[in-house]
């Protein structure tokens, strides 16, 4: 089967990546790392998996090429993916190693455990994980050092934020190193300065699904209309600045003063919930003074020009395909 042996394809100078499991998500990362020019070779131990792995990597990759993501055509990325059922095929000479088993903590145990026994001094190895720590992972290995969290989004051609989740083990050069490769392969590192539980991504997404199920719950919207409210309304302005960027942007005085006049009101709500109120003077301060070294209050009329127009762009890109 194509690319299930050694890949044919050159690796246009980049160092060779080993994904190890061949699941939705590491069929996603190698997409990520066969389309930035890396030989990439995906260890998954089930043969059934192992015949439709290559296939669903060409369906995919035929789906980018539609939309003019890719930058080659499918089948030179295809050449440089192979799939083997031996996880030391998947660790000789890599770069990085990609861990995306399933989340079992005895299983990413083992692997670890082999992974570190079998691959070079100078691989990095990163898991996957969405709800375990490095620390969880890796704390018994002679080469903890070189270990870290590479959470990605699901998935991670399409959406590029890379959450780099260090322990306290982690050596400086293997973040270092491994921010140097997400971005070479046109990824967004964002890097998680403690080790909490589901990082940031699903620490957001959680926050914004309790609420949604609470608010259908209790009877104040279908739950039709509350992904129209998402979809249709946060998405929207979030696809181009995040949370704290809108609030200021959306009200002269920044976020500041949105919340001089809504924090009581957000607090009150979290009361509701059960939560703390996260709208402490001193906190707010710090993120006002992140934001207006990025969105300077000389240029704001601008900086809301530009939004408008993202908007606007990203309105008539709508409806220019549903017309």
């Amino acid at each position: 089967m194509g690319g299930s042996d050694s890949p044919a394809g050159q690796d246009r100078g980049r160092g060779r990546i080993g994904i190890v499991g061949g699941g939705s998500i590491g069929v996603g990362w190698a997409i990520v790392f066969a389309r930035a020019g890396h030989v990439t070779t995906v260890f998954e131990p089930e043969e059934t998996r192992r015949r439709i792995l290559v296939e669903e990597v060409e369906v995919r990759l035929g789906e980018l090429d539609a939309f003019g993501l890719l930058d080659e055509a499918p089948a030179e990325i295809v050449a440089r993916l192979a799939v083997t059922g031996d996880l030391s095929e998947a660790l000789d000479g890599a770069e990085h190693v990609q861990e995306c088993a399933p989340e079992s903590l005895p299983l990413k145990l083992e692997l670890f455990e082999r992974m570190d026994a079998g691959a070079d001094d100078t691989t990095t190895l990163a898991s996957s994980s969405s709800s375990m720590t490095i620390s969880g992972i890796a704390a018994g290995l002679n080469g903890r050092s070189r270990c870290l969290l590479a959470h990605p989004g699901n998935p991670p051609y399409l959406i590029r934020v890379v959450e780099l989740a260090p322990a306290p083990f982690t050596a400086r050069e293997t973040v270092d190193a491994a921010r140097e490769l997400f971005s070479a392969a046109g990824m967004l590192p964002v890097t998680v300065h403690h080790e909490i539980d589901c990082l940031v991504f699903n620490r957001l997404q959680g926050a914004l699904l309790r609420e949604a199920l609470l608010l259908v719950r209790d009877g104040v919207v279908s739950p039709a209309d509350l992904d129209l409210v998402v979809s249709e309304g946060l998405a929207r302005r979030w696809s181009v600045i995040g949370p704290l960027a809108v609030a200021e942007l959306n009200i002269r005085g920044g976020i500041v003063a949105h919340a001089g006049f809504m924090g009581p009101v957000y607090g009150r709500i979290g009361m509701e919930r059960g939560q703390e109120n996260p709208w402490e003077s001193d906190v707010v301060q710090r993120v006002a003074e992140d934001l207006e070294s990025r969105f300077p209050p000389s240029s704001r009329d601008d900086q809301v020009l530009w939004r408008d127009r993202e908007l606007m762009r990203l309105e008539s890109e709508r409806r220019r395909r549903s017309g």
